[in-house]
């Protein structure tokens, strides 16, 4: 060994007698470059050496006693290759010599390209860089756009995920490492999940079952022990031994988000709906759903499961629209779950949880579930408690026939409108068909069949679905297009000239047509939408209430007397006298009438509003300095108006304005801007954007 100060340093004459050894020597001791390497053959005699009861070290008290009574000690010295793996270092030095050839191992792959080793079953997408030596285990998948470099060993099972950069690491089996995260020359045990654009320094150890958050940094030489979280945006510079740097919140935008198998599993949901259960009485109602995927079809069965066990009667509508769902837990029911998968991101899952009327859970009640969560005491039923478990019949029915008896359809059925709907292959198909044939309306619904490989879709699949409705509107001569989400919650428009009505705008269409009708009463708007709308609003007699950008604040307006309309922007359209949530069928009938009644084109609706000229930006900010982006923001403001409903919105003297708000659950702070064009809105942006870095610096 060139360096033997770590190990016992022994000479062997030509027949291989030991004739002198030292365990651990400093370099004025080394006297030879042999190590003893600890591999022992010995006499049972050896045993009389060692004294019952005592602690015995074989190279610091046997071998010694051995030689100095003369004893025959003998080594043999081995040419070939051998490295002591008890240090990190040596660790990682060892995998590396194996994939360069150091060593005579026959590798268990296919060696694709010189030096790339690749196990059956492993799955690497083609666009994937990878750079040897190294080796990716059985059924491993490496997706596009991730790279692998030198040294690196990935183990089976192993995700790696788009964006995301190894280079002399070592990752044990059934690891998930995120996109955009970065692993250099550290080693991650087994079952661990690496979060979005982590960062594990080179000589950090991860154990075994850890769950490293998103824009995390575990700086080089830190061990983290298994069994350990450490939260979102956590810089990790001393080794996390017996504390968990747990996640603050479970709750985020959208429910219980995670990515399905990986941080939402079926164990978590079992003991969700437990926490949940126990937050109600026994006895009680819960309204199940789900859409048309695989992973919510499973995860809801482990829910079911849970909440009967809790002494819990369940209501299962299986597969049906997040509006619909909302609606039928509210006929009734303590609460209500709905499972569906994430919008835009198709390897993840939402558990959505509902309170009785339906809406989003409030923040007292999801601190309450968070607690009972925490604390794991969950309650259990006795054997004649178990819930029972029913299907309702006539769902769609119900549904449909309150939504028609509530929101005005008059002169529909005379108007001899044409109409074409999207329904995105989703869960909105469901209800249409009984819909569309009460209406009385010529319609031709498009992609009416559930298709479960695609229970979301990608910001691109939207926009080219809008462009092939258009299409179809346009040459059919209809009066407009409809297109659902994937559950039926939110609502695009194309009028009948074929062009897309950017949602945004179709904000302002909705409210100039309701509140020309109405002619009174309160709009619903979160704070980042235009103020043109208060114009619209205004010039109808109507007024704007303005709340925050979160779903509940809406929907508590939405259902205070005197509102007639709520909308985000993004879709999401509130009918008061119908539901105070988001309902893209609900939007779709008010519509229908609306423009029944008018007898105007939506076009024509559109280009009496003025442009809006909003513009928006996410800048990615350390959870560490959140609180200092949003004090240097006020600082800056100076004396300018400061409107604290949501975040900081900073007003100028024209009346431009920018407003910056932190992201709940990811490290990012949102910036909105508007102004009477793109180019004083894009100033604005620059110049708070400048203000917001400098802060995360």
């Amino acid at each position: 060994m060139p360096n033997p100060l770590e190990f016992g340093i022994t000479i062997v004459d030509e027949e291989g007698k030991v004739e002198r050894f030292l365990e651990k020597p400093t370099w004025g001791q080394v006297f030879s470059d042999t190590v003893n390497t600890g591999i022992y053959v010995m006499e049972p005699e050896v045993f009389d050496y060692v004294e019952a009861d005592v602690p015995v070290d074989w190279s610091g008290d046997v071998f010694p006693q051995l030689m100095k009574e003369g004893k025959p000690v003998y080594g043999y010295v081995a040419e070939g290759y051998w490295e002591d793996v008890g240090t990190h270092e040596s660790y990682v030095k060892a995998q590396a010599d194996v994939l360069e050839g150091k060593v005579d191992v026959d590798i268990d792959g296919f060696e694709i390209s010189p030096g790339v080793w690749v196990a059956e079953g492993a799955e690497v997408h083609p666009d994937a860089v990878l750079r040897g030596p190294l080796y990716i285990g059985d059924y491993a998948k490496v997706e596009a756009g991730a790279e692998i470099r030198e040294h690196t060993v990935v183990g089976s099972n192993v995700v790696v995920k788009s964006g995301a950069f190894l280079h002399k690491a070592v990752v044990h089996d059934n690891v998930y490492v995120g996109p955009h995260s970065n692993l250099r020359g550290c080693v991650v045990g087994k079952n661990t999940d690496i979060m979005r654009a982590a960062r594990i320094e080179d000589g950090a150890v991860i154990g075994d079952e850890c769950l490293i958050g998103e824009e995390s940094i575990v700086q080089g030489n830190v061990r983290v022990y298994p069994f350990k979280t450490i939260e979102a945006g956590a810089f990790v510079n001393t080794s996390v031994i017996w504390e968990s740097r747990g996640q603050a919140h479970l709750f985020g935008a959208r429910g219980v988000s995670g990515i399905l198998n990986v941080e939402i599993t079926p164990e978590l949901a079992v003991r969700l709906a437990g926490a949940y259960a126990t937050t109600l009485k026994k006895g009680s109602t819960v309204t199940t759903a789900r859409d048309h995927s695989r992973g919510a079809r499973a995860l809801k069965r482990a829910v079911i499961s849970a909440l009967q066990a809790s002494a819990i009667d369940v209501r299962d509508l299986e597969n049906v629209p997040l509006p619909v769902a909302r609606q039928q837990t509210a006929r009734g029911s303590a609460g209500g779950i709905m499972i569906r998968t994430t919008p835009g991101v198709p390897d993840s899952v939402d558990i959505m949880f509902f309170d009785g009327q339906g809406a989003d859970l409030s923040q007292g009640s999801q601190r309450k579930l968070d607690r009972v969560f925490a604390r794991q005491e969950y309650r259990r039923a006795f054997p004649g408690e178990i819930g029972d478990l029913h299907f309702p019949a006539s769902v769609f029915d119900s549904y449909t026939g309150s939504l028609l008896r509530n929101v005005d359809i008059t002169g529909i059925a005379e108007s001899g409108l044409k109409v074409v709907v999207d329904a995105s292959n989703g869960s909105a198909g469901l209800v249409l068909p009984s819909l569309l044939g009460k209406l009385g309306v010529d319609s031709l619904t498009i992609n009416p069949g559930l298709d479960e490989s695609r229970p979301t879709e990608t910001a691109d699949m939207r926009r080219s679905g809008l462009v092939r409705l258009g299409e179809i509107v346009a040459s059919s001569g209809a009066a407009f297009g409809v297109r659902f989400d994937p559950v039926g919650e939110r609502l695009s428009l194309v009028d009948e000239k074929g062009r897309i009505i950017e949602d945004d705008r179709a904000l302002l269409v909705m409210l100039d047509l309701i509140a020309a009708e109405r002619r009174s009463g309160r709009v619903a708007l979160p704070v980042t939408t235009t103020r043109i709308a208060e114009q619209v609003a205004a010039y109808h007699g109507t007024q704007v209430e303005w709340t925050t950008t979160s779903p509940d604040d809406l929907t508590r307006v939405g259902s205070e007397e005197g509102t007639i309309f709520g909308g985000d922007g993004r879709g999401g359209f509130i009918v008061p006298e119908f539901s105070s949530v988001y309902d893209g069928t609900a939007a779709f009938v008010r519509l229908i009438g609306l423009v029944a009644r008018t007898q105007l084109t939506l076009s024509q609706i559109d280009a009496r509003i003025p442009r809006a000229h909003v513009l928006k930006r996410d800048l990615a900010t350390p959870w560490a300095v959140k609180g200092l982006v949003m004090r240097r923001v006020v600082e800056a403001a100076g004396d300018r108006f400061v409107d604290t409903t949501d975040g900081v919105r900073v007003v100028e003297t024209d009346g431009r304005w920018v407003m910056v708000l932190p992201d709940p659950a990811e490290a990012v702070t949102h910036l909105w801007a508007e102004g009477p064009d793109d180019a004083s809105a894009q100033a604005l942006l620059d110049e708070w954007a400048a203000v917001v870095d400098s802060a995360g610096r």
